[in-house]
């Protein structure tokens, strides 16, 4: 069933991980999918999974803390596509330490990457999305964002700070007929999680009731959803999605 099919459907941080999963998944159902990444090789492996799900595709390489290149690949993408009708914010980075040893670089980055992307973003496509008087953006935010943790005081303010975007966003653009949601993914099983000592999963396993940590494809199937128009009286919302570890 193709829940968004030919929606012109952007994904930043599309490359890896849960980005490169929805990627796959508006491609298999018939979006046309436009995906932001860093790298080059990984740009051009999602490009030939979407293309084998006979689904159109637009990659590029895009700084998305840079006011400048954002809009000049949503610009690119607009020329090709269309506006874009789905915005999926999944651009994401980690700089873990203790508050006390963090440099202001890493903070720096963190904050650029995960929340500044996010107005960067939305602010090059909301226009286009206001014009037609529909729209979804979708911003996947963390578990940690709701609940902090040590060491990642700049991740946790980061995804906090996407939360409170989502809400009053949603409350700007809601007249618009536009939806904007969040996704609190709790842990799964990444790339970045995999790198995780193996002492350290144990015990983020042991906080989760259902013992196991989330695959992407239920990322994905949220992100489908939030996007299709089975969720179009549905705005400001964070969608937990942790196996019941903060219910």
């Amino acid at each position: 069933m193709g829940l968004v099919r030919d929606k012109v459907a952007l994904i930043t941080g599309g490359t890896s991980g849960l980005g490169k999963a929805i990627a796959l998944a508006y491609a298999k159902s018939s979006a046309k999918v436009v995906v932001f990444g860093t790298n080059q090789e990984r740009l051009e492996e999602v490009a030939r999974l979407v293309k084998d799900a006979k689904a159109q595709f637009l990659g590029k390489l895009v700084d998305v803390s840079d006011k400048k290149a954002v809009e000049e690949a949503v610009k690119t993408s607009r020329e090709t596509f269309g506006p874009v009708e789905i915005l999926i914010n999944c651009a994401g980075i980690t700089r873990d330490g203790l508050l006390l040893r963090m440099s202001e670089e890493d903070w720096d980055a963190v904050l650029d990457i995960n929340l500044k992307s996010v107005f960067l973003t939305s602010q090059a496509v909301l226009r286009d999305m206001m014009k037609a008087r529909k729209g979804k953006i979708i911003n996947i935010s963390s578990v940690v964002g709701l609940t902090g943790n040590a060491g990642q005081v700049n991740y946790s303010a980061s995804k906090h700070g996407m939360v409170g975007f989502t809400k009053s966003l949603a409350k700007e653009v809601a007249s618009r007929n536009i939806c904007v949601n969040c996704i609190a993914p709790g842990f799964f099983n990444t790339r970045m999680t995999q790198s995780l000592p193996e002492e350290q999963i144990k015990a983020i396993l042991s906080r989760i009731p259902m013992k196991r940590m989330g695959e992407d494809r239920d990322i994905a199937n949220a992100a489908l959803f939030l996007g299709s128009d089975m969720s179009n009286y549905m705005t400001g919302q964070v969608l937990t999605i942790d196996g019941g570890m903060i219910c």
